[in-house]
């Protein structure tokens, strides 16, 4: 019998793998692993999970920072025909909680240090599902991720697995308040990897950046590209400028990717002056336009190109890219062009295609876009009108065919790379006595992008002030999601229907973070 070929996300790691087996895949606090080694962990891993149990279709979740571990145990999930539903490490357990049993996920992979927070001791075993530590360091304790694999052989397991088959679910937060899970096929993923690898000339001598965490799209895209090349990828666990800037240069860096505000803090440590980064050829930032001042320092100062990448976990990423070549050249929010896997368009509530100058909600269509969301075919047709992907943002392109945006639709504020409903947050301050009216928005930040903010009005008689507030919604908040600013006052504007007029709190507000 032949193996027949198979275009999934796991077998990416295996070409990688038969073709050079001894390069570095990855690099991690000064520690590496080859391509071999990860090609035959994550076969292992594979045939652990088929071994325990699980089959095809069954979802695996997986709560932890970045590690080699992670690396593992993704490709692994994918290679066993499993459904990976990686979790942001960052939720409060609640959180957590809500993912695991509304993706029916029957494997909780969580980070060995992340498992020993008191908070998280407690949690865990409440969720009702097995557990498996991924272990960081040298730890190969019972219960670990290194435990699992050592009995198995480092061969494939034999699975003829659908391209179009279910691959992962990663839950993207909603303006319903619970977060939703985009689903994607091996074919969709693998779509926005390769257009990645070419968008941006990933080469086997390349080493990119896994600074931004892995949980999230934009990095799993990324380095899934450098993979598929033959890259190696240079891992970090956490942003800290000090640390971040060692590795850049311990590692050779040659291709990063991180947010504005982690640019703007390595170009003003200290230890910025000392680090070498001479390899770097390109910085990309993403979530937001970068500040003309603060690209032009970082030109000169940190690396001579920089390119700005765009997406969404609904539609994988990148949708669309704004090259270094205009860097500079255009500003006002330029989100720049589509990239070579999907279409994109500007459109208006009718469904009709915009030109140039005309505001309209951006769409997206092409092999990159998700199933749909999990348990949720109204949302999914929602997202689905006219035959394109509904972004929720508003763009417009201008004379020569560059993407601008301009607002967002849906009321989500996006700060520091995270996606933070505003309705979650009003509801958890609606949730303490004292408040009879919230209303939350995201106003500019130099350092968050957009910075939480709310604005509440107390019940008659009651008494509370903001750090009492704040204090409340560390119950059932992310710290991300905690308002930086909550502001008391005796009214909100109002429409003559009754509703809050948060344009005019934003129009208000603008300069509130200086």
């Amino acid at each position: 019998m032949t193996e027949r070929m198979q275009d999934t996300l796991g077998n990416l790691v295996s070409r990688s793998a038969r073709r050079n087996g001894a390069a570095t895949a990855l690099l991690e606090n000064g520690r590496s692993m080859t391509y071999a080694r990860l090609d035959e962990d994550s076969n292992r891993f594979a045939r652990y999970l088929l071994a325990s149990g699980l089959q095809a279709g069954d979802k695996v979740a997986m709560l932890s920072p970045n590690s080699m571990d992670f690396v593992v145990a993704a490709f692994g999930i994918l290679k066993a025909g499993l459904v990976w539903v990686p979790i942001n490490a960052m939720l409060s357990p609640a959180e957590v909680g809500y993912i695991v049993q509304h993706a029916d996920a029957r494997l909780l992979l969580v980070d060995a240090q992340l498992a020993e927070y008191p908070a998280w001791s407690a949690a865990l075993p409440a969720f009702g599902i097995a557990l498996l530590r991924c272990a960081t360091g040298t730890d190969d304790g019972s219960g670990t991720l290194a435990q699992a694999i050592a009995a198995h052989p480092a061969t494939p397991p034999m699975l003829d697995i659908d391209e179009n088959a279910l691959a992962l679910i990663m839950y993207t937060s909603g303006t319903t308040g619970n977060p939703k899970g985009a689903m994607h096929s091996h074919r969709s993923v693998l779509a926005a990897v390769m257009s990645n690898a070419i968008t941006i000339s990933v080469v086997p001598q390349d080493v990119l950046s896994a600074i931004l965490p892995l949980f999230h799209c934009a990095q799993f895209s990324m380095s899934a590209a450098g993979l598929a090349c033959g890259a190696a990828i240079s891992l970090s666990r956490g942003f800290d400028p000090a640390a971040v800037l060692a590795t850049l240069e311990r590692d050779r860096v040659t291709v990063m990717a991180a947010l504005p505000a982690m640019y703007g803090a390595m170009l003003m440590h200290p230890a910025r002056g000392a680090a070498n980064l001479s390899a770097l050829r390109l910085a990309i930032y993403a979530m937001a336009p970068m500040a003309p001042i603060l690209l032009q320092r970082l030109m000169q100062e940190f690396c001579p190109r920089f390119a700005l990448g765009s997406g969404q976990t609904e539609m994988f990423p990148m949708t669309v890219y704004f090259p270094p070549e205009q860097q500079l050249q255009r500003t006002g929010n330029c989100w720049g062009q589509a990239t070579p896997v999907n279409d994109t368009a500007v459109m208006d509530q009718d469904g009709q295609l915009l030109g140039a100058g005309q505001v309209g909600e951006i769409v997206h269509r092409g092999p990159n876009a998700m199933l749909g969301y999990f348990k949720d075919p109204e949302a999914t047709a929602a997202a689905r009108r006219f035959g394109w992907h509904h972004t929720g943002d508003l763009g417009m392109w201008d004379e020569d065919g560059y993407l601008h945006f301009k607002g967002r639709l849906k009321d989500m504020i996006k700060t520091g790379g995270e996606n933070v409903p505003a309705i979650r947050v009003e509801e958890a301050l609606l949730g303490h006595s004292a408040v009879a009216v919230a209303a939350v928005v995201g106003l500019p930040h130099q350092e968050w992008i957009e910075a939480v903010t709310a604005f509440v009005c107390l019940k008659p008689g009651q008494a509370a002030d903001a750090d009492s507030l704040r204090e409340h919604c560390r119950s059932t908040l992310a710290g991300f999601e905690i308002p930086k600013h909550i502001a008391i006052v005796d009214a909100l504007p109002m429409t003559s229907t009754g509703k809050i007029q948060k344009h005019v709190l934003r129009a208000n507000h603008q300069a509130l973070y200086g």
